[in-house]
């Protein structure tokens, strides 16, 4: 069975149909860049694009970076256009990808959700945390193969910042920092992470998860076992399309129905 996914991000859009029965993208994923400003119609319009390139026309997942609540409603908006918040993502992707069913969560959660069923935490007990280091630092906290949703753990304060203002990839790129100074801000972020939440392991997943043996090397002294992400910068584009097919179709009509 294959349905489509989606994943917003800072700086890219990108989607596939997936092979539900593998975890694999049925084909290679279409990949546009994100517009700025990244207002809500214009990221939609974008979301269309890739939809479209694959003239698809069944359900869609779709990954938020930010808190989605009710399956719908944005609510913090990070690393896009302040403007989504409060916005019904839902009813507005649905408009702009006529009428098809849309399924809507935070971009962090949809990874976590595929690296639990195909990836790196496949059938791990206890606590697993899976973080996504891109623009921003996104998480995603399963207990016992459980989501728990909507965590932002890239918005903890370390040492008088957002983490992910020290510790994402972005931050490496315009810091222009080493691969082993960054990975030392990235194990202080994991230190302070397990001492709240004492998992038994970290995922690393974002693109720059196809990169970790070129920092993780560098990190020490953390307890929990570090995989990088086994469905790398897919994990999203993964998850949004898992979530799709398990998600109710929404009752309400689109706008202009």
């Amino acid at each position: 069975m294959q349905i489509f996914g989606v994943d917003i991000g800072g700086s890219g859009i990108k989607g596939a149909p997936v092979d539900l029965e593998s975890g694999d993208l049925a084909q290679p994923r279409h990949k546009v860049l994100t517009p700025h400003p990244s207002t809500p119609a214009d990221v939609a319009d974008c979301v269309r694009q890739v939809v479209e390139h694959f003239e698809w026309s069944g359900p869609v997942g779709v990954t938020f970076p930010g808190v989605v609540t009710d399956g719908s409603t944005v609510r913090t908006a990070a690393n896009v256009d302040k403007s989504w918040i409060d916005v019904d993502a839902r009813a507005l992707l649905r408009e702009h990808l006529d009428g098809l069913p849309v399924t809507v969560l935070n971009d962090a959660d949809a990874a976590g959700v595929a690296e639990a069923h195909f990836g790196a935490a496949r059938g791990r007990k206890g606590t697993v945390i899976v973080l996504t280091l891109g623009t921003g630092i996104g998480s995603a906290v399963l207990t016992d193969g459980q989501l728990v949703p909507n965590t932002e753990l890239g918005h903890l304060e370390l040492h008088g910042h957002d983490a992910e203002k020290r510790a994402s990839t972005k931050a490496r790129d315009d810091e222009q920092l080493t691969w082993e100074h960054w990975a030392h801000r990235l194990q202080k972020y994991l230190t302070h992470v397990e001492m709240l939440f004492s998992p038994e392991l970290f995922v690393l997943g974002g693109g720059v998860s196809r990169k970790a043996h070129k920092f993780l090397p560098h990190i020490e002294g953390i307890r929990a076992e570090i995989l990088p992400a086994a469905l790398l910068n897919n994990a999203g584009i993964v998850g949004a399309a898992m979530t799709a097919k398990s998600s109710p179709p929404a009752t309400s009509s689109p706008p202009g129905d």
